[in-house]
């Protein structure tokens, strides 16, 4: 008898994955590939949209083939702020633009003199200026940079729609998309801003669905539901608001160290906005207001500076033990998060300014880039947590794998429990438990999260 699973396409900049999840959301099948960049029209590397349709499609044919399993649901979580531009046809009109792209500053002035300037539009639609991140800015730019582009589109579709449009042949709008620091999305007046309709650029968006819309059908002669897509950080968060109801913060770290407090729904201001700090919708339509550090990228490159001066294998850190002694000689000038500058966030941590000669050991030299880690860590964490306190805070990534990091970080906020979370394939899983209600009659498990608790009272991990 084959067995009931759910597909799941999750598609990362690098890493393009198929897995299958069965009705207990465990893991019984993954493929992962990568696919060779292409070029757009100025020479700027971006997606190869043709590459990956027919990754997509060889895969969606495949799966159906294999005799182990009961396809029963579809659906998509991809990486946000890129458009697929579709003529009359369906067809893409355009490459897929990347997002890292730089945008013209004499057309982002124009932009934002006629609409009331950088700041109030932030505030408004909760998306930092980011040119080309901002992904409204894409069909605006080709609407004066190439007006004839511009007018042979028919719908512009975001990248987690256009492959769910690919296997359902249905066009929408999903709230985690276009509610992702778009520049589209008025939060305060919940509805696509004023600009997006005097621009006419609401022409170009099909019909708004909901999370837990599916297109639902018949294929091989089976019932089968299909999901609209999401947007992939909306979807890694869905396992944790599906597993715990009080408030908590989710730090999800990796080269950006990201803070999500969910049950936050104040409106931005001026001085987190200037902190790198946004808000997003999750797949319920509820803002999240998230700040980010780019502590991951800072830890990669002290760790290369530790291993060379110490004479030490690059990873060597992962073996060192947390020993709260260490730091007792934190000198008073390290017990303060210096970023300064006009992109806080962005800033390397004190460490990078000591020499490393002050040190006796290896071990020494890391708890005090970790601390210094931290004491950043918990200025970007209480952006979020201003005016909405919580009781748990929940690390997932690679710094709730490290002791030194988990302890010190429970230890800077005594008044909350802090746990190293850990949840495989997190925004698959999303995808998946966002249609949970259309496909699977059976209870989520209470067990799809890993946690781990430190006690700061022992400083060690229970």
């Amino acid at each position: 008898m084959k067995l009931p699973v759910i597909a799941i396409f999750d598609i990362g900049k690098t890493n393009k994955k198929l897995l299958l999840f069965d009705q207990q959301y465990k893991l019984l099948h993954e493929e992962t590939t990568q696919i060779k960049e292409t070029t757009d029209e100025d020479g700027f590397v971006c997606e190869d949209i043709d590459a990956l349709s027919k990754w997509i499609l060889e895969k969606h044919k495949k799966i159906f083939s294999d005799e182990r399993y009961l396809i029963k649901a579809i659906n998509v979580s991809a990486y946000g702020a890129s458009f697929v531009h579709l003529d009359e046809n369906g067809k893409p009109v355009t490459p897929l633009y990347n997002y890292l792209k730089p945008f013209p500053e004499v057309l982002k002035k124009a932009f934002y003199d006629k609409y009331g300037g950088e700041s109030l539009l932030a505030k408004q639609t909760a998306s930092p200026v980011l040119g080309n991140l901002n992904s409204g800015m894409q069909l605006y730019r080709l609407k004066y940079e190439k007006p004839a582009v511009y007018n042979a589109i028919k719908y512009s579709l975001h990248l987690p729609q256009y492959l769910s449009y690919l296997l359902t042949g249905l066009k929408c709008v999903d709230i985690t998309s276009v509610g992702c620091h778009t520049n589209l999305w008025n939060f305060q007046k919940n509805g696509y801003h004023h600009w997006v309709e005097q621009e006419g650029l609401v022409e170009k968006f099909p019909a708004l669905k909901s999370h837990d819309d599916v297109i639902a059908g018949q294929l091989h002669g089976e019932h089968l539901v299909s999901g609209i897509g999401l947007h992939d950080s909306s979807a890694a968060l869905i396992p944790y608001l599906a597993s715990f109801k009080e408030p908590f913060v989710l730090l999800s770290t990796g080269t950006w160290c990201i803070s999500m407090h969910p049950f936050n729904h104040t409106l931005l201001t001026d001085y987190e906005l200037h902190q790198d700090c946004l808000s997003y919708l999750t797949y319920e339509g509820k803002p999240v207001k998230a700040s980010r550090l780019f502590a991951g990228y800072e830890h990669e490159q002290q760790v290369k500076r530790l291993a060379e001066h110490f004479d030490k294998p690059l990873d060597y850190y992962k073996t060192v033990s947390y020993d709260p002694a260490r730091l007792k000689k934190t000198s008073k000038n390290n017990k303060k998060a210096i970023l300064g500058g006009e992109t806080a966030m962005v800033k390397s941590s004190t460490f990078s300014k000591k020499s490393l000669d002050d040190f006796e050991s290896y071990e020494d030299a890391y708890h005090h880039l970790i601390h210094a880690l931290i004491l950043q860590q918990v200025q970007s964490t209480k952006i979020v947590l201003s005016g909405s306190p919580v009781k748990n805070i929940f690390v997932d990534g690679g710094f709730g794998k490290n002791p030194i990091y988990m302890n010190l970080l429970a230890k800077a906020f005594p008044g909350i429990k802090v746990y190293a979370a850990t949840v495989a394939q997190a925004s698959s899983l999303g995808a998946a438990l966002a249609i949970h209600k259309s496909w699977n009659k059976k209870p989520i498990p209470a067990d799809i999260i890993d946690l781990k608790f430190y006690d700061t009272t022992n400083e060690v991990a229970v």
